[in-house]
């Protein structure tokens, strides 16, 4: 979870003068921090795999919903231009894409006027929106809560050093101190890599999905600019 693989530190000189280097794994690192660091770096792992969970299931879905046959739209055109709106409706469940749904809805409504065509697509679109944006709000959540309970950490670790401290009998020493800073860091860095991947997971898809909506928003325009033109 934490990027680099081992801390170094040097920790003792031996009786001839040299210095020896003493590793610190990630594990060590974390359950270094005490009981109450643990729980918070769990949380943070939990919300680090809901996010990356959510990421991938919605690239999918998103990537899915963009395939579109380019010779699509000039198929329903050519279907509607000569009355056939059953092939029109077969060719749009085939298809099975948000761009098709709208398509089909349009359809249905053909025989009415423009206005409640469009209305009808309108209707179906924010359907189709509110699908390809399912989930996605939990990334928002995660990449603000994330840094939260990061610093959370921060304030426990903290607290952990000045009650260690207080209870030292006036001598400080670095172990008695060590506990609570391990928890104060290695929470801040978690909570701000999971943060940071939430964030960017989250504006990737924001960018894919309003590549669906842009197609979906282009293909109905020109469904109705077609039942729009003059027979």
């Amino acid at each position: 979870m934490i990027a680099f693989s081992t801390i170094q530190d040097e920790v003792a000189v031996l009786a001839d003068g040299e210095s020896v280097e003493k590793t610190l794994s990630i594990i060590e690192l974390i359950s270094s921090g005490g009981t109450s660091g643990m729980v918070i770096i769990f949380i943070l792992f939990l919300l680090l795999i809901v996010a990356t969970f959510i990421y991938f299931e919605r690239i999918f879905a998103i990537k899915a919903a963009s395939k579109v046959d380019s010779n699509f739209m000039n198929q329903i055109k050519d279907h509607v231009s000569h009355g056939k709106f059953d092939s029109a409706q077969m060719l749009c469940a085939q298809q099975n894409t948000p761009v098709s749904r709208l398509i089909a809805k349009g359809i249905t409504r053909i025989g009415k006027p423009l206005e409640d065509i469009n209305s009808a697509i309108e209707n179906a679109g924010k359907l189709e929106v509110y699908s390809l944006e399912k989930n996605v709000s939990v990334l928002a959540t995660i990449s603000g809560v994330a840094p939260m309970i990061g610093f959370l950490g921060t304030v426990v670790g903290m607290i952990i050093s000045i009650f260690e401290l207080a209870n030292a009998g006036g001598t400080i020493q670095m172990d008695v101190l060590a506990s609570g800073l391990y928890t104060a860091m290695t929470t801040t860095v978690g909570g701000l890599i999971v943060g940071i991947i939430a964030y960017v997971a989250y504006n990737h898809i924001v960018v894919k999905t309003n590549k669906v909506v842009y197609q979906m928003e282009a293909n109905s325009v020109e469904f109705l600019d077609h039942l729009n033109e003059p027979i």
